[in-house]
């Protein structure tokens, strides 16, 4: 058990790495309620705020939380489970402490067991135990070389090209913290993390998918510096999801008469199966939007998911604006499946599991007339001209980065416009 609990506390302070909201002693209940929607938005898993207390030390609670509860955790690591975070992070080994009872039993004699051997080597055995002691104190001195000024570090990242895939040259020197564990994470994803040697200066890395990235360079599973990473598409691109490559597709097959999408049959060929179950099609233009204020906007667009019920049966469809810190991701669905739907709202997350989503669903036979707007701290969502949401905005989304649209299955968007009263407006008809 007492594994379990080292295990526990690493679990824990890599999700506190990852979240980067500081020292988990002065989080929030607020703090603790983003957390649970973070992990339900990637795990599916809810886990409640006092539950997530428990497991930081806020409530005190003896019992070790449950299997279904350690998978949630490790779940929003990346890990597949409890058992692979187990196993990918084996305990090194029992740590040797330094103290007067072993120096004694580690530099006596084994024949110089009776008291008067002692007394003879006593003074011996402490100029021996002050050398070992000032050595370790020496050695550990040499490995925490104490404060580093983080301005000296070095870490940027050199983008290739404007195009996909593109690849990421990173510049980094952590040499100053003399560690062989030293990581370059990609982005948000633990999973995109990959050691670098401690004493290099560079490593590369392909990204296949666009949209605006932190990288962070972590040392000791601290991080210590970060890096924006923007990997833009030069236009509007379809790409069709596949891991670990996607499946990208030309202007020619995203282009229709009137409008932006695939057709069911092109999206058979390029898939290779007739249902289209949790298979995602994309069409993003991740670009700078200058002009438009990410605190007072205006999104406006219509779409529609073309899938027929055989072949997607919720034909889930997302539009979503990437933002430096956040995004906002608006959820639509077949009108059975809103239990299923989730509404990211800038820094606030909305579960179809505890909240009516009713209004979200969707008669796909038509397209659908959405608009968007932030003014005033609140944001507001339209469908087919009727108010279905209101959600207060306690931060904007830093600056606009990106649009993108996720069917599952096949689908289409006629027009898309963007702007800020008074300044910038992009408009586009396809």
């Amino acid at each position: 058990m007492e594994k379990e609990k080292q295990l526990l506390i690493k679990c824990r302070l890599l999700i506190e790495q990852l979240l980067n909201w500081g020292d988990s002693s002065i989080w929030t209940n607020d703090d603790f309620e983003q957390l649970s929607e973070k992990i339900f938005e990637k795990t599916k898993v809810q886990l409640s705020v006092s539950t997530l207390k428990r497991i930081w030390g806020k409530v005190r609670y003896e019992n070790f939380p449950t299997h279904g509860t350690l998978n949630a955790l490790s779940g929003f690591l990346g890990y597949e489970s409890w058992r692979d975070f187990r196993q990918k992070n084996e305990d090194p080994g029992p740590v040797v402490k330094l103290n007067s009872d072993t120096i004694s039993e580690s530099i006596l004699p084994a024949e110089e067991t009776n008291p008067s051997a002692w007394k003879i080597s006593l003074p011996v055995v402490l100029i021996i135990a002050v050398v070992v002691i000032s050595g370790a104190i020496f050695v550990s001195s040499k490995k925490n070389p104490g404060p580093v000024d983080l301005s000296s570090v070095k870490f940027e990242a050199v983008e290739v090209t404007d195009t996909l895939p593109n690849s990421v040259v990173f510049n980094y020197d952590a040499s100053v913290f003399k560690s062989d564990s030293v990581f370059i994470q990609q982005s948000w994803d633990p999973r995109r993390r990959e050691k670098v040697a401690g004493n290099g200066k560079q490593y590369t890395s392909i990204y296949y998918n666009p949209g605006y990235f932190m990288a962070k360079l972590i040392v000791d599973n601290k991080i210590k510096k970060e890096c924006v990473v923007s990997i833009k598409t030069n236009g509007w691109k379809g790409i069709i999801e596949r891991n670990p490559i996607p499946i990208y597709l030309s202007p020619k097959e995203i282009k229709g008469k009137g409008f932006m999408g695939i057709s069911d049959s092109l999206f058979r060929v390029k898939i290779g199966v007739p249902v289209f179950n949790d298979t995602w099609v994309k069409f993003a233009n991740v670009k700078e939007y200058e002009g438009i204020d990410a605190g007072n906007f205006e999104l406006e667009t219509t779409f529609r998911n073309t899938s027929a019920v055989e072949a997607s049966v919720c034909r889930s469809t997302y539009v979503l604006l990437l933002g430096q810190g956040s995004a906002i991701s608006i959820p639509f669905a077949d009108k059975g499946c809103i239990s299923g739907l989730n509404l990211l709202a800038g820094y606030t997350f909305i579960s179809g599991k505890d909240h009516d989503m009713s209004a979200f669903g969707c008669d796909f036979s038509k397209f659908q007339n959405l608009k968007c707007t932030v003014a005033n701290g609140e944001l507001k969502i339209y469908l087919n001209d009727k108010l279905i949401i209101t959600v207060p905005q306690k931060k904007t989304l830093g600056k606009i980065e990106g649009i993108r649209f996720e069917f599952e299955g096949s689908g289409q968007v006629k027009n898309v416009k963007l702007s800020s009263p008074g300044a910038g407006v992009y408009d586009e008809k396809f």
